[in-house]
């Protein structure tokens, strides 16, 4: 790792640090090297706060956003995790330094991202997240239920089969809405309806499929 890198993540980190409440978050972003993530020709942009193409027409979020998100997923150290959009896999991995990687399901449309994002996570030591290929409307019932379940990129409203895979209690977190974007934050109650809380206003992709 080279300190040039060293210093600009740590600079990253100190640029988001006033969104964050929670100090694992940032000892998350400190741990995992952002520009591994990013393409080659892209990595003297890694730690500036702003999304990066990852090519596919898919994006790396911002880093305030994956701070934002983390924080409040508010995860703990084994809980089950469902991500939606694996796209680079830098998302999954900070999530993997809070749960442990053996805890992070994550679901990719595009089979060349999916590919590069399981070979990527081994590389760096993160062997045990599980990176499946296919619509993320449809979750990963296999290994359900989770504690929570997080979308990198806009959906309508939260997919039905992902409400369900979720168990009573568990939060999900994502981009809504077709036009105009709302980060929404919503736990699930006993009898499946959600409690919401709106975070504000976001752009991300669109989920695929």
């Amino acid at each position: 790792m080279s300190d040039s890198y060293e210093a600009l993540r740590q600079r990253m980190v100190e640029t988001v640090a006033p969104r964050v409440d929670d100090d694992r978050v940032l000892e998350s972003l400190v741990s995992v090297p952002r520009h591994e993530f990013v393409p080659a020709a892209r990595r003297d942009r890694a730690y500036a706060d702003r999304p990066l193409s990852i090519g596919d027409g898919q994006t790396i979020s911002a880093p305030h956003m994956v701070a934002i998100m983390t924080d409040l997923l508010a995860a703990d150290p084994g809980d089950d995790v469902l991500e939606i959009g694996t796209g680079c896999g830098y998302h999954a991995a900070v999530t993997a330094e809070l749960v442990g990687d053996a805890h992070v399901y994550t679901v990719e449309y595009g089979d060349d991202l999916a590919e590069q994002a399981r070979d990527r996570l081994a590389a760096l030591g993160y062997d045990d997240v599980s990176v499946r290929v296919g619509d993320g409307r449809t979750g990963w019932p296999e290994h359900a239920p989770y504690d929570a379940a997080y979308f990198t990129c806009a959906v309508a409203s939260f997919p039905a089969p992902i409400v369900e895979q979720v168990r009573a209690g568990g939060q999900l977190l994502g981009p809504i809405g077709a036009g105009r974007q709302t980060l929404v934050d919503a736990t699930k109650r006993p009898d499946g309806s959600l409690d919401r809380t709106d975070r504000g206003s976001v752009r991300f992709v669109r989920m695929r499929g």
